[in-house]
């Protein structure tokens, strides 16, 4: 099934400025769901194409210490999914169009209800569902309600995949590819492998589907590296960590926001060799 959504017109957009996509994550509610919003406004103004809410639960597995605490933080001002999905809503009441993926373990899911998510995260504005826990060959019943909802279902690809698992990924894999550039869990890293162009090149081999790579990158030289083959840059960590440290503070919000920038702005410096 093929969705034309934010989404899409968000990786179409970068590719005719011939450059990557930016993806931000934030853990929506940390430090709280106000904050939340104004730092999507922030973000759709400071060169981010797409924008992860990462769902909170109590057993993170994926995710490292920043995204872990980001989840308790979350979890102790009382947010659930119901709460992200009213944030998603509200951001869209106020014009925002920057396309939203919502990032969740399945256990919230499936406690909300599989059909019922589905229909009210399209009611909200959502664009995207990233099932962290769920291998795509066994999505195949809650991936049915997200396609009827239209909802783009994205899987993770590893550098563990091998080119069989992969053929069976993509083919469930709508909105873009998600290429976890490290084995092990969320966190900001010091320098990256050295195949992830290579990983990325096998992947186009197999799917016409931008590929964003995510996992480490936590710096604008980062940025800049995956930039010039991969159609899109994920960062987290290295954003959760700064919104953990400033705290409930319009101050936090200005330096997430410069230091968003300084990442975006690493798209530009050099010209995309994505396709070559």
């Amino acid at each position: 099934m093929r969705f034309v959504n934010r989404l899409e017109e968000a990786f179409r957009r970068a590719g005719d400025d011939a450059r990557a996509a930016f993806v931000a994550y934030i853990t929506c509610g940390d430090p709280t769901l106000e904050r939340t919003k104004q730092l999507v406004r922030a973000f759709g103004v400071s060169g981010v194409d797409v924008v992860e809410f990462g769902v909170p639960f109590s057993d993170p597995m994926a995710d490292g210490t920043a995204n872990q605490e980001a989840a308790n933080r979350a979890l102790a001002q009382g947010v659930t999914l119901r709460h992200v999905l009213r944030t998603a809503r509200e951001v869209r009441e106020e014009g925002i169009e920057l396309p939203i993926v919502l990032f969740t373990y399945y256990n919230p899911v499936f406690a909300y209800g599989v059909e019922r998510f589905a229909a009210d995260a399209a009611e909200a504005g959502v664009d995207g569902v990233l099932l962290v826990d769920v291998p795509a060959d066994e999505a195949d019943e809650c991936k049915g309600f997200l396609d009827r909802a239209a909802l783009a279902t994205i899987f993770l690809v590893a550098p563990t995949t091998d080119e069989a698992r992969l053929a069976s990924i993509l083919r469930r894999t709508t909105g873009f590819v998600y290429y976890v550039s490290r084995t092990g869990v969320t966190g900001e890293r010091e320098s990256l492998r050295d195949d992830i162009r290579a990983h990325v090149q096998t992947i186009r081999k197999h799917t016409r589907l931008p590929v964003a790579v995510g996992f480490g990158i936590s710096t604008p030289d980062h940025v800049r590296e995956v930039a010039e083959f991969a159609d899109g840059v994920v960062v987290g960590s290295a954003i959760v960590r700064r919104i953990g440290a400033g705290g409930n503070t319009d101050e936090m919000v200005r330096e997430v926001t410069a230091f968003v920038r300084s990442l975006t702005a690493a798209l530009h410096t050099r010209s995309r060799g994505a396709s070559a």
